[in-house]
C-alpha cells in the first residue's frame, strides 16, 4: 500500500484533467482580443521565467552549451510549431474542436515510433485505430454529409494537424538530443526560450501594431494569468509528481480527457455550437486515442515503457 495520501493523487489527476482541459477555452477568450502568437509569447516567457527561476534558485544546475542547443531546437518545434499553431488556428475554430484536434498527438507519435524510433511494429490494431482517428478528423473537417452543423476552417484544421505532427517531431527528437537531467530545469527553460522565440515570431507577422494593452478587458487579463499560473505551473508541477508516483498509462488518460472537458466547457460556458458533427467527430478521435494509448504495443526492440510513455508528454505538460 502506498502511504502518501489519496487526496494528493486525486487532487493531481483533477488539475491535469481538468484544468489542462479548460486550457483551450481560456486560450480562445485571449486570441481575440490579443494577437495569437504575442498572446502564446506573454503566456510562455512568463511561466518559463518564473518556473526555470525557480530551479535556480533551488539550486539546479543551469544547462550547458550543448543543452541550450537542444533547448532551442525543441522551444521552437514545440511553442512555435505547436502551440503558436494553435494559438492561431484558435481565432477561428472551437476551443473544443482544437483540443479534438490534438488530440490526434498519440496517433502521430505512434507513427514515429513506427518509422523514426523504429521501437514499435505496425499491426492491424494500430492501422484500425489510426484510420479511425483519420475519420474523426475528416468528420470535423469536410464539408456536406448531411451533418448539419459547420465544418471548421480547413486553414485552422490543417494548422491544427501539422501543430500535431510538429509535436510528434519534437517528442522523437527529445530521445536522441542532450538535454539537462532535471526535467524541470528543462521544461522551464523551453518554455522561456519558447515564449521568446514566440515573440519574435510576432514581429514579421505585425503582430505588434495591434496589440493595445490598455485596450485589452479585464476578462483576457484574467485568463492570460490562468493560463500562467494554472495551466502551466500548477499543472505542469502535477504532471510531474503523477509521473513519479503513477503508471504511465494512467497519466497518459489525460490525452482523452482533456479533449471531452474542453468540448464541454467551449459549449456550456463559451457558447459554442455542439452538433452532430462535433459529437461523432469527437467520438472517433477519442476512439482511436484510448485504442493507441491503452493497447500495448507490439515493440521491435526492448526498451524502457515508462520511459517512451514520458517522452509522449514532455512539453504538452505545460498545456
Amino acid at each position: 500500500m502506498s502511504d502518501r495520501p489519496l487526496w494528493k493523487t486525486l487532487l493531481a489527476f483533477g488539475i491535469v484533467y481538468f484544468v489542462w482541459g479548460s486550457t483551450f477555452l481560456a486560450i480562445r477568450v485571449g486570441v481575440h482580443e490579443v494577437p495569437p502568437l504575442l498572446f502564446a509569447a506573454l503566456r510562455f516567457a512568463t511561466a518559463g521565467a518564473l518556473l526555470f527561476g525557480w530551479t535556480l534558485m533551488r539550486g539546479e544546475q543551469m544547462p550547458r552549451g550543448r543543452e541550450w542547443l537542444s533547448i532551442t531546437l525543441l522551444a521552437a518545434l514545440i511553442f512555435v510549431g505547436d502551440y503558436g499553431l494553435l494559438f492561431w488556428a484558435e481565432t477561428t475554430v472551437p476551443s473544443g474542436i482544437a483540443a479534438v484536434m490534438l488530440a490526434t498527438i498519440p496517433a502521430f507519435m505512434a507513427i514515429a515510433e513506427v518509422l523514426l524510433l523504429r521501437t514499435r511494429r505496425f499491426t492491424l490494431g494500430l492501422g484500425a485505430a489510426l484510420l479511425v482517428g483519420l475519420a474523426g478528423v475528416a468528420v470535423l473537417t469536410l464539408h456536406g454529409a448531411g451533418l448539419g452543423q459547420a465544418a471548421i476552417s480547413a486553414t485552422g484544421a490543417a494548422a491544427l494537424v501539422f501543430a500535431a505532427m510538429t509535436w510528434s517531431v519534437a517528442s522523437v527528437l527529445t530521445r536522441k538530443v542532450p538535454l539537462p537531467e532535471s526535467k524541470m530545469v528543462s521544461s522551464g527553460a523551453q518554455m522561456l526560450v519558447g515564449g521568446l522565440l514566440l515573440g519574435v515570431a510576432a514581429g514579421p507577422f505585425g503582430e505588434f501594431p495591434h496589440f493595445h494593452p490598455a485596450e485589452v478587458s479585464t476578462g483576457t487579463w484574467i485568463a492570460l494569468a490562468y493560463l500562467i499560473v494554472a495551466g502551466s505551473i500548477m499543472g505542469f508541477t502535477a504532471y510531474l509528481w503523477l509521473i513519479h508516483h503513477e503508471s504511465p498509462t494512467r497519466v497518459g488518460t489525460y490525452a482523452y480527457v482533456n479533449p471531452v472537458v474542453a468540448v464541454a466547457l467551449g459549449h456550456w460556458w463559451g457558447g459554442e455550437e455542439l452538433g452532430l458533427r462535433a459529437v461523432l467527430g469527437t467520438g472517433l478521435v477519442l476512439a482511436s486515442v484510448v485504442s493507441i494509448v491503452v493497447s500495448k504495443p507490439a515493440r521491435r526492440q526492448v526498451g524502457d515503457s515508462a520511459s517512451q510513455r514520458e517522452v509522449q508528454q514532455v512539453g504538452k505538460s505545460t498545456n
